[in-house]
């Protein structure tokens, strides 16, 4: 019985202590792994974890971005507001005031009574004008008009897109608005639209359903103002509300008056070239004329470079000149920037041009009267002459240069993507830092140097000029350009050969001869 009892005690025991060394081996092996398994799981986790916290700090800049952005509205919107409600509380202090003027002495009480029946007069004036711009403006009813060219077309536009007619050749059919007062405006209309259509009145019955975004027309009649038409869609699909805003346009106000004495302004025209002796000989002809004989205020500075064609060119000088001579690769930014700094002579206003430009005696006026140093530049927009070959049938009738000076819509075009002519005065050409002179060749020097003035703090003007012409010369395209750049020069080409009614034609002439042909053939008695 002992025996038995012991051994029953002794297997028990036994068992226990297998259990024990069991799980301890369990245990250790456990260890053991998870030992292995940190050893090998760093680096793994560790490029998750920099994934996730680079993808937290993009996520963090776009949201510090956005929040600067409605900061920046809401600061303007606060600027705004306060600058409306100070004009209420002139109106209204003015107003308040009057009693106490009475009570004060005579020169007191006349005063206060003048500037308070001047503020209410001014008021009621403003209010009056503007309630006549409105009554004029087209909104409610038409007027009546003489033709077809005398109607101002509306423009189209969403949240995202604008939908113009007037284009030129740097805008598009359809465009975001990129200027910022465009951006500004629509949504300064867009704000009040929402303002409107969620006052407490409407709120009940009105309420709008955000399914698409407001479309929307616009148009400026530049004596009246600005009309604007927003329709939102309903919560039903056939159900729209239509908001019809007006800015009217403000009485004229007289910001200065100013006498300008150009006498003594100099011009000093830097032209950089490079063989062309045939080009520069009609630039020399035109510089003669205009320069010489008719202004007298005008210097030359010809940056040449190289020696081909040298002794040739320099015969074509009269007077009045500066010949800087660089034997190295041409680079039109670095010949306007030598040109530019080579000038001795004080703070001379800069004329940047180029061989095949044609400018009149008033272009050199506009030139001086834009420009201030300090303050402003002057970035006009040429005109660009078509192909004469084309525009009068063939070369025998090719009238003199001159006579050629023809803005029109079958002779050339406003060279707006063009930045290379322009005016400014030395001082401010070497502040803002002159030329990318590391660019070779020509193009994309002109559109650096206008985007230094675009950051900084003058004031550029950007305009057309009637007496600033492109003459026209035969483009070539490199059969060395790959097929996409090729592409892109000869429609460069085909935009400066003709008018796109004379592409048409020339496009059409088997067509349009054949057709003459058979009225030939039908009625020879008229032939």
């Amino acid at each position: 019985m002992l025996r038995r009892g012991l051994l029953t005690w002794v297997s028990r025991v036994g068992g226990l202590l297998v259990l024990l060394c069991c799980s301890l081996s369990l245990l250790y092996l456990m260890t053991c792994t998870g030992d292995a398994a940190q050893s090998r799981g760093p680096p793994a986790a560790h490029s998750y974890q920099m994934l996730l916290q680079e993808r937290e700090e993009q996520h963090r800049l776009y949201i510090s971005s956005l929040k600067k952005q409605i900061a920046q509205l809401k600061e303007d919107l606060q600027e705004r507001s306060l600058q409306l409600k100070r004009v209420q509380e002139s109106l209204k202090t003015a107003a308040n005031g009057l009693p106490e003027g009475r009570d004060g002495g005579v020169e007191l009480q006349g005063g206060g009574f003048g500037e308070v029946q001047g503020a209410k007069s001014q008021q009621s004036d403003l209010q009056e004008f503007l309630r006549a711009q409105l009554s004029k403006a087209e909104i409610s009813s038409g007027t009546r008009l003489p033709n077809e060219y005398a109607v101002v077309p509306f423009e189209s536009f969403t949240l995202q897109k604008m939908y113009q007619l007037e284009m030129g050749l740097t805008r598009h059919p359809e465009e975001k608005p990129v200027r910022k007062d465009k951006r500004d405006e629509l949504g300064e209309v867009l704000e009040a639209a929402l303002h409107s259509l969620n006052t407490a009145s409407s709120r009940q019955d009105n309420r709008v359903a955000f399914i698409s975004s407001p479309l929307g027309i616009s148009r400026t009649e530049r004596d009246k103002g600005t009309l604007y038409e927003l329709t939102f869609r309903g919560e039903a699909s056939h159900e729209f509300r239509r908001l019809v805003l007006f800015r009217p346009f403000g009485p004229l106000m007289k910001v200065k008056n100013e006498r300008m004495d150009t006498t003594d302004v100099m011009i000093n025209i830097i032209v950089p070239l490079s063989r062309r002796a045939d080009k520069f000989k009609q630039f020399m002809h035109n510089f003669r004329e205009v320069c010489v004989r008719q202004d007298g205020r005008v210097h030359l500075t010809v940056v040449y470079f190289g020696k081909e064609q040298m002794s040739e060119v320099r015969t074509k000088f009269s007077q009045n000149y500066t010949l800087l001579q660089l034997d190295e690769e041409f680079s039109r930014g670095r010949g306007l920037d030598v040109g530019a700094r080579a000038w001795k002579g004080g703070n001379v206003l800069l004329f940047f041009c180029d061989v095949d430009i044609y400018f009149t005696a008033d272009f050199l006026n506009t030139c001086r009267l834009n420009t201030q140093p300090g303050k402003k530049v002057f970035y006009p927009v040429l005109f660009s002459q078509y192909n004469p070959a084309l525009i009068y049938g063939s070369p025998e009738h090719i009238p003199p240069v001159e006579q050629q000076l023809v803005i029109k819509k079958d002779t050339g075009f406003w060279r707006d993507f063009g930045f290379g002519m322009t005016c400014q005065y030395r001082s401010d050409f070497i502040n803002i830092g002159g030329f990318d002179i590391d660019i070779k060749g020509w193009g994309g020097e002109d559109v650096h140097l206008y985007r230094k003035y675009l950051h900084s703090n003058l004031l550029v003007v950007r305009a057309p000029s009637r007496g600033l012409f492109h003459l026209w010369h035969e483009k070539h395209c490199a059969d060395e350009l790959p097929p996409d750049q090729y592409r892109m020069c000869m429609q460069s080409k085909a935009m400066n050969e003709a008018s796109h009614g004379q592409l048409g034609m020339l496009f059409f002439r088997h067509e349009i001869e054949a057709h003459l042909r058979k009225q030939k053939l039908q009625n020879p008695m008229k032939t």
